[in-house]
């Protein structure tokens, strides 16, 4: 009898523990397995009051496995679902977050998995892996399933956008919040409880690989788009994760990757240009994360700042959540930044600085391990631990995990992922992300009846690539350029395509500072080009950069067309034809003499699978462009740095004459400002109101303009408002831009746009270091660009 007891015993002990008994009752869940309803699996209770009881619950371990990422299978995690040996591993007492568990990595082979795809399969695999740790571990405590989402959920066959140096050109924040709620609903969907997007970092510098990452170069638009982002990604129960916070973009001369250190932004200009993103996104929408950058600011590494993830993030901004690390940025304070002496001081560092979770390529083990002996030799106390802990779980509860811990209806991923709305919505993305830069004598659109012939060439006419990012979604069915040229014409016109040469040569880069003879290969190639072209009405040449020239840790050292494609476009030129120029590309390129002999050109940045699509909608008149650039493009590179914001004559040349300076020296004056952008159509600004034109430092002020579309087609204005302070007590910028909004119009519709500029829109740090609204005057200004002022009219504040 003793024998059969003792037998059934080791039968119960080898049962899940899900399995010796139901945790699962009316409203809520047995967490740690005790039969009864502790105040944190008490749904009813105060979030704050749940912490505080599972913390007094927790061991030292389990406290530390809050406070790393484990990286999904295919990048750390050997194993697509839970294994026997997960009980011998460190997150057999639970982890803060996995990160792109099966998601299905379109370039990475090690992470191809059949649970990616179809969705509800994800869904299901997903509840799999949650329910070990519910179900598995001492206390139950569910995991944040992170994932990448800046231009789409970076997971097989989601909904994919365009890159978001091309969502930053729609200027629509209707549009944006839509797509944010489109990555919300998907992540959801599929079991990720937390995407890392939107980027908030501020672009000034043209040659960064990254800036195809960002919406531009302004804060208040970068701001903007951010809070319809993350707002649209939380009103679904996912957090968002801003980053990368803080000075992040501005790396020194543009260098990237290991070379991200001592970006030379002053205090001041931190606040206003770097900063000013993630406090308003912040202040609007309350996200749950916040991503710390690697690099250092005036010497201190971000991540092992107190300054930087404690008093400016928390206690200033009001952040909420828990801060998560970019890969590496804990490594880097003892490797790269050297002011801790080895690993375990970088990790005390970070830790008491305000890190909640480290995350990297390896093991959290690496990172667990040191904490706890930390905290064994009291090289980090129990109360700072207990704080940054406490940060996660508060996430966790506010996220509903402990609630509601899995996906309730896996089956409903296969409706609710990249539906035909989602996707109208990723084309509808496509179209308004387009800029027309310039158009002479109005060859755009082309009209099927007169061109007959169109030859399409260039290195990036049936290129695809670019469609496809490490951040965003894989596995999509792209349509190039070339496709969407071919199935627009049909048969009312003939395509051909020749390709003209390759994205770059193969001295490239060094044949951007020493030129190179053409190789007879370079020659045969462009030579085919020239003689399709001398046969064709009118010649497409797609050119740019492919998503190996530019991107993450991929700066540049000039920003001409790499390899042969200017000498193809010159070719092309001296046949006669004309030539629209059609540009893929993540950055500002310094296109001078294509901007003289071109014959249009149209800004695409880097489309999404369906740019090919709205590209020749736009070539031929079904859509009318009507984006805006985001970034100054710089007539070189010598001219960086070239931005708006600037300070006043700070774009300014030198005198021709005089005691302090003789003759001319320098091209002066960007190729396009910011907020550029041409249409099919023309707009007229009028009735400019503004109320109170005398008012107080304190009061919000309402602004009006009339617009008109006073042309033959229906198009898209974007309305921009500037505000320029005209005596202040410090130097500050020459104009601000302070709201905007895109307005589609039919041929002779006119609508009111409203604006309301509050006292926050209108301060400056002052020589306090304090956010002021002085008083005096400010003109309040209305225009189609940052140059091109239709309106203005000045108030006086008191």
């Amino acid at each position: 009898m003793k024998q059969a007891f003792a037998v059934l015993l080791l039968i119960v002990a080898a049962l899940p523990a899900g399995a010796q008994k139901n945790i699962y009752h009316q409203g809520w869940i047995d967490f740690n397995k005790n039969g009864k309803k502790d105040i944190y699996e008490d749904p009813t209770m105060p979030v704050d009051l749940r912490v505080k009881d599972l913390l007094a619950q927790m061991t030292v371990d389990e406290k530390t496995c809050q406070t790393a990422t484990l990286y999904g299978y295919g990048r750390v995690l050997k194993d697509e679902l839970p294994t026997a040996q997960w009980k011998t591993k460190i997150w057999k007492d639970g982890i803060a977050n996995i990160d792109e568990e099966l998601n299905g990595l379109a370039h990475n082979k090690k992470a191809q998995t059949k649970y990616s795809y179809p969705f509800s399969a994800h869904a299901e695999a997903i509840n799999k892996v949650q329910r070990w740790f519910v179900e598995e571990t001492r206390l139950g405590i569910p995991v944040d399933f992170t994932n990448e989402g800046i231009h789409g959920l970076n997971h097989d066959h989601a909904t994919a956008f365009p890159a978001p140096i091309g969502i930053g050109a729609t200027w629509d924040k209707e549009l944006v919040h839509k797509m944010g709620k489109i990555v919300g609903q998907e992540a959801k969907a599929l079991g990720y409880t937390n995407v890392y997007a939107p980027i908030l970092d501020v672009a000034r510098d043209q040659r960064w690989g990254r800036v195809v990452e960002t919406y531009g170069e302004d804060p208040f638009l970068v701001a903007s788009l951010g809070t319809a982002m993350a707002g649209g990604i939380q009103e679904n129960g996912v957090a968002s994760t801003l980053k990368h916070f803080a000075v992040y973009s501005v790396p020194k001369g543009g260098r990237d990757g290991n070379a991200r250190t001592d970006p030379h932004v002053a205090p001041r200009e931190m606040q206003q240009l770097f900063l000013y993103p993630f406090r308003k996104v912040i202040q609007n929408v309350h996200p749950m994360g916040v991503m710390s950058s690697y690099n250092d600011w005036d010497g201190m590494p971000v991540t092992g700042s107190n300054y930087f993830l404690t008093k400016l993030l928390r206690q200033q901004f009001g952040f909420d959540g828990y801060v998560v690390s970019d890969s590496r940025a804990v490594e880097f304070i003892s490797e790269k930044h050297h002011v801790a002496k080895d690993y375990k001081e970088a990790v005390k560092m970070a830790i008491e600085a305000g890190l909640n979770v480290r995350t990297d390529f390896t093991l959290p083990d690496t990172f667990i391990l040191p904490l706890r002996q930390l905290i064994k030799e009291g090289g980090v106390s129990m109360e700072t631990l207990d704080q940054r802990v406490g940060e996660v779980l508060k996430v966790k509860f506010k996220l509903g995990l402990f609630d509601q811990p899995y996906v309730k209806d896996p089956k409903a991923a296969d409706q609710i992922v990249a539906t035909e709305a989602s996707e109208a919505t990723a084309l509808e993305m496509n179209r308004e992300s387009l800029v027309l830069l310039k158009n002479e004598n109005k060859l755009l659109p082309l009209s099927l009846d007169r061109y007959k012939n169109i030859l399409v060439t260039g290195p990036l006419a049936d290129e695809k690539g670019h469609a496809i990012s490490r951040y965003g979604p894989s596995n999509k069915k792209v349509i190039s350029v070339l496709e969407g040229i071919q199935q627009f014409a049909g048969n009312k016109a003939k395509v051909q395509y020749v390709k003209g040469c390759e994205v770059v040569d193969a001295t490239w880069p060094e044949s951007e500072i020493i030129d190179t003879p053409l190789t007879q290969q370079e020659t045969d190639d462009i030579n085919k080009a020239v003689e399709a072209a001398k046969q064709s009405d009118v010649v497409l040449a797609v050119v740019g950069e492919d998503d190996k020239r530019v991107g993450e840790s991929l700066s540049r050292t000039g920003l001409n067309l790499p390899g042969r494609q200017l000498k193809l476009l010159e070719a092309l030129k001296k046949t006669g034809k004309p030539v629209v120029m059609i540009l893929i590309n993540g950055q500002p390129l310094t296109i001078n003499w294509e901007n003289r002999y071109m014959d249009a050109i149209l800004e695409t940045w880097f489309p999404g699978p369906q740019g090919g699509t709205a590209i020749a909608e736009a070539v031929f008149g079904a859509y009318n462009p009507g984006g805006k650039l985001t970034t100054t493009f710089p007539k070189t590179t010598g001219q960086i740095e070239m931005n708006f914001p600037f300070k006043p004559a700070s774009h300014a040349g030198q005198p021709g004459d005089g005691p302090n300076g003789y003759g001319k020296t320098a091209v002066v004056g960007p190729l396009y400002p910011f907020g550029y952008g041409l249409s099919y159509t023309s707009f007229e600004y009028s009735n400019l109101q503004v109320a109170p034109e005398k008012g107080r430092t304190q009061s919000d002020i309402t602004v009006s303009v009339d617009i008109k579309n006073t042309g033959a087609v229906k198009g898209d204005e974007v309305v921009q408002l500037y505000v320029q302070q005209l005596v202040s007590s410090v130097t500050t910028y020459e104009s601000i831009l302070r709201g905007f909004e895109r307005v589609p119009l039919n041929p002779g519709e006119t609508r009111t746009v409203h604006f309301r500029l509050t006292p926050d829109d209108l301060s400056i740090l002052d020589k306090n270091n304090n956010f002021v609204v002085e008083p005096g005057a400010f003109n309040i200004m209305i225009g189609s660009s940052s140059e091109d002022i239709r309106l203005k009219k000045q108030i006086e504040l008191e």
